[in-house]
């Protein structure tokens, strides 16, 4: 009894005259902590993987591009940032202590708010952006004969920066029907794409969009990545591991639709068309 009572003396000592006691071991996250608090956002590749049809992945990157002009798709990062700046009280949560200092203020600060607080709660939610009935029905559908042959080159010639010749058409359409794809209002063919897959270096499979053209009344219609969409699918699902193509680097839409939808900038190709026009080279990857 008598050492247990000095040791504890010893100890109290020690604790009181100025040396640091020891602190307790934080407890380490565990991986699955870290993986959840760290898991990268979805990128276009995964939700291209995940979707089962063409339909789900419109539908999905359409969300995406929503989430992108609301500015908090990359909310993590806003997060980060203004964590380090001055903490602001959310609408729904209440830090701690604040009933105490709400209760001790005056009536008109807790009146204020309240009304702020009821100003949160019932804001609006973000709606989704209509559909214009007037729009035109299109419908899409592989190429079924050479009787479709004419209305794609006469749809892609209004926009090529160079000539094809038919036999330029038919090996690509001949050889992979099945990555041509129209868009149809009614008779009329408003959009195509040409597309083809093999062995790049005989180690990858790839494709390759060679032709994409919208009629000029029907732009504006998210009838081009569409078509994109359609060929995407169709090469994935034929178990391709990259798309390529190129397009003028002074088509700013063409840019635009393409990186919306996942492919990245890979090269520029100087005076690539007979134009003397520079390329860029865009590819998606798959795996």
């Amino acid at each position: 009894m008598e050492v247990q009572a000095t040791e504890e003396a010893a100890l109290t000592s020690n604790h009181t005259d100025g040396t640091k006691k020891k602190r307790p071991r934080r407890r380490n996250k565990s991986k699955g902590d870290e993986a959840a608090s760290e898991a990268a956002p979805e990128t276009t590749m995964d939700i291209i993987r995940a979707s089962a049809s063409v339909d789900e992945l419109s539908q999905k990157l359409e969300e995406r591009l929503n989430l992108k002009r609301n500015g908090i798709y990359n909310h993590r990062e806003a997060v980060d940032s203004s964590a380090a700046a001055e903490p602001l009280a959310s609408c729904s949560d209440t830090p701690e202590g604040a009933e105490e200092a709400q209760a001790a203020a005056p009536p008109e600060e807790n009146h204020r708010e309240e009304e702020s607080r009821v100003a949160c709660d019932t804001a609006p939610p973000v709606a989704e952006e209509p559909q214009d009935p007037a729009l035109p029905t299109i419908e899409y559908e592989e190429y079924k004969s050479e009787l479709q042959m004419p209305d794609i080159m006469r749809l892609i010639q209004k926009d090529l920066s160079e000539p094809y010749s038919i036999y330029t058409y038919r090996y690509f359409i001949h050889n992979w029907p099945k990555l041509c794809f129209l868009a149809m209002h009614g008779d009329r063919c408003v959009g195509a794409i040409v597309c083809k897959l093999g062995l790049h270096r005989q180690t990858i499979k790839r494709g390759y969009i060679a032709m994409l053209a919208v009629d000029k009344d029907y732009r504006k219609m998210k009838i081009g990545s569409r078509l994109v969409q359609k060929a995407i699918m169709a090469m994935l699902n034929d178990k391709a591991d990259e798309v390529v193509l190129e397009t003028e680097i002074t088509n700013t839409p063409a840019l635009r639709l393409y990186e919306n939808l996942g492919f990245v900038r890979d090269k520029r190709l100087f005076h690539y068309y007979l134009s003397g026009v520079d390329a860029l080279r865009l590819k998606l990857w798959f795996r």
